[in-house]
């Protein structure tokens, strides 16, 4: 269920056709056609990371947004009992059944491209941007392998969110001060050049205040079964706690960030 309040005014769609799985992903999302007429890749409760990766594209995904990127709409996405039965794959079927209740979806961009920074140069600003976002957040999965970014309507768009907040998996420190090794690994870090420019501009935009309201949006079964916290609030308090420490902290996931860049050089 979405909060009653929904205080990023998501809107909650209701699912009417599954149209085709999108095997490229470990988590197997699909497209559906759902009650707007619209098509979305709906990204799975029932997947493997289940809803630790829906919070994680919700989270990722509206910063990003807040910052200025190009993002697809994020959704509530409610999936009924029986829906898919027609399904022939058994495996589709059964992610489809375990999968019952509201889960994330994003608008699907019809006849974009995989960005490829081979074939396509963005200056230094835009990568020290994309750079400075995913080293906020803690994202392992915007690599030369995956870029997770797409070419459409000739601008750059950010997707796929959910390998984001990683350390959630084990709650062993959320306070946020942590280092992210892995920016290593960014497609774009070559080219991040600009982060301390990029920081003086993000680092406002992302409020405590906003902060609040982005995790207050997470659906409250979202957050059922972690037995580390005794209440949601609890839940909610842990990802409001690391993110506030993540932006108040910034220099220190930058100072990260321009050392990997400069060892590959």
């Amino acid at each position: 269920m979405i909060p009653e309040d929904n205080p990023l005014n998501l809107r909650l769609v209701n699912t009417t056709r599954y149209v085709t799985p999108l095997r490229e992903g470990g988590s197997m999302p699909a497209i559906v056609e759902a009650d707007d007429d619209f098509l979305y890749v709906l990204k799975f409760r029932g997947a493997g990371q289940g809803t630790k990766a829906l919070i994680s594209e919700l989270i990722g995904g509206e910063i990003a947004r807040k910052l200025g990127f190009h993002v697809p709409e994020i959704v509530f996405v409610d999936l009924q009992d029986g829906f898919g039965k027609m399904e022939g794959d058994e495996e589709i079927q059964d992610l489809l059944n375990n999968s019952v209740g509201t889960n994330l979806g994003l608008h699907y961009l019809s006849n974009s491209i995989t960005f490829d920074p081979v074939a396509t140069e963005i200056d230094t600003r835009l990568a020290s941007q994309v750079v400075w976002l995913d080293a906020l957040l803690m994202n392992v999965d915007r690599t030369v392998r995956n870029t997770n970014m797409l070419w459409w309507n000739n601008e750059l768009w950010l997707i796929d969110h959910g390998a984001s907040l990683y350390f959630h998996h084990a709650w062993n420190n959320y306070e946020g001060t942590q280092p992210f090794s892995l920016i290593k690994n960014h497609v774009l870090l070559s080219k991040a050049t600009e982060l301390n420019e990029v920081n003086d501009v993000f680092q406002p935009l992302i409020t405590p205040d906003f902060i609040d309201l982005l995790v207050d949006s997470i659906p409250d079964d979202w957050l059922k079964d972690e037995h580390v916290f005794d209440t949601k609030d609890e839940h909610r308090n842990a990802y409001k706690t690391f993110l506030k420490a993540r932006i108040a902290n910034s220099q220190l996931f930058i100072k990260e960030a321009d050392h990997a860049r400069l060892s590959l050089i």
